[in-house]
């Protein structure tokens, strides 16, 4: 009960300094609440009705509360980074693991910020190549939380195509967009969360498509030589052999690059045979993994990187890392974890209603992804203070840990007992109807 309440305390007391900081407080934590509960819809309407019926608000005006959701004074900067310091050791064997990626969120309206024709390369046979959606670029915090991988939210931008801030000369609060690069956007994020957690190494774990020198540059210059890239191979990267220090000092600078040993496709073929196993976690559970490790260079990213080949019965993949202390185990383990943002954005997208919303007005669409995104943190932040995993409701094969809606299920039994209400009172607040309580009870 008092884990719930001192989170929200927490980041309501951001709002102490504003005039009207104690109704805005309580509109911003019951607003999470309202968002997080499974039976309930994201939308600004659905989010009225349960802070009326759920949680017993009595007189609030609908058309004020459509202002504070569009409100530009919500203190967004302060409140994520007091939700940053409420994560229980951030960091993960001396190093902030953070994940990058980018999802399209599919929109009907024409006139909704942010939007564009993307192309979405997980488009199915029925589905448009180009969809009408927003483009958000999102870093994720990677840790294990209670036996279980997971991945926090901690930032995100809307990516602006240059074609359309040319064409459309889109604005935000009064200020014409700038054209910012996906890379661009990831740097700027990771500036931000590495002056917050002060780690001793950063280790940003990506796909292929980060995976490069457009990243790994600016992020070195600016960041320092903490950080750190894990990423993948594409099969027809060029590696070359680390060089060989010369015996006596000649004329001219020394080579920064050994011999060309071949592509990643080659090499993989060449070095099957001298995989070795290793058992990891992996997914989920404990798996036998075939694998095999070299120090190369990569002129792509212009330094060494330690290359992992892991063979499956017919395919492989090729992992790499500027990290030459991690491990082969550590690095396939991490790289697996890395799909927990793929899940982290059906979670926002999906389970707590991000694509639903219509909303136009750019701080209105900003603060609505803001709202999310907080939420399926706190969700994760709040699995991580419990003295126990939570219990899984839904049995599925070869699926033993617990699932993101089973702590939804936790914290909304919380949020609706008289005596958090006690401790978190909303204004004006009425007897919460029992039927809540029952399809509390009915939800997943």
């Amino acid at each position: 009960m008092h884990t719930l309440h001192s989170l929200l305390s927490n980041l309501k007391e951001e709002f102490a300094t504003s005039r009207k900081g104690e109704e805005r407080g309580a509109w911003f934590v019951y607003t999470l609440l309202a968002i997080i509960l499974p039976f309930t819809s994201s939308k600004t309407s659905g989010l009225v009705r349960a802070l009326e019926s759920v949680f017993g608000f009595a007189g609030i005006s609908q058309k004020r509360y459509y202002t504070f959701m569009a409100s530009a004074r919500i203190p967004w900067d302060g409140l994520w980074e007091r939700l940053w310091k409420l994560i229980p050791q951030p960091v993960t064997n001396g190093r902030l693991i953070t994940v990058l990626d980018d999802y399209i969120n599919p929109k009907t309206g024409k006139k909704i910020f942010g939007c564009s024709k993307v192309f979405d390369h997980a488009a199915k046979q029925n589905q448009s190549e180009y969809p009408w959606a927003q483009n958000i670029v999102a870093v994720g915090l990677l840790k294990v939380i209670k036996g279980r991988w997971a991945c926090l939210p901690l930032s995100s931008a809307f990516h602006h195509f240059e074609k359309d801030i040319a064409t459309n000369k889109p604005t935000y609060r009064g200020n014409e967009i700038v054209f910012k690069t996906k890379y661009r956007h990831a740097v700027d994020m990771l500036k931000k969360i590495v002056v917050q957690f002060v780690p001793s190494s950063l280790l940003v774990v990506s796909d292929s498509w980060f995976g490069n020198n457009g990243l790994w540059a600016p992020m070195r210059k600016e960041i320092g030589k903490q950080c750190h890239m894990l990423s993948r191979l594409r099969s027809n990267n060029a590696l070359y052999d680390t060089p060989e220090k010369p015996i006596k000092k000649g004329v001219g600078r020394a080579r920064k690059y050994g011999d060309k040993l071949g592509d990643t496709s080659a090499l993989a073929a060449a070095n099957r045979e001298y995989a070795l196993e290793y058992t990891i976690n992996l997914y989920g559970k404990e798996r036998t993994v075939l694998a095999y490790d070299q120090v190369v260079m990569l002129k792509t990213i212009k330094c060494p990187v330690r290359v992992v080949w892991v063979y499956r019965r017919t395919q492989w993949v090729a992992l790499f890392t500027t990290d030459l202390t991690l491990s082969v185990d550590e690095i396939i383990e991490i790289y697996g974890a890395r799909w927990k943002i793929e899940a982290g954005f059906k979670e926002l997208k999906q389970e707590l209603g991000s694509a639903e919303t219509q909303t136009r007005n750019p701080v209105a669409v900003t603060n609505h992804l803001h709202f999310c995104m907080m939420a399926a943190s706190l969700t994760w932040i709040y699995a991580d203070h419990l003295d126990k995993a939570p219990i899984r409701r839904h049995a599925v094969n070869g699926r033993g840990h617990f699932a993101f809606s089973d702590i939804r299920r936790l914290i909304s039994k919380e949020a609706i007992d008289d005596k958090f209400s006690g401790l978190c009172p909303a204004p004006r607040k009425s007897i919460v109807n029992s039927v809540v309580t029952m399809l509390l009870k009915m939800a997943a």
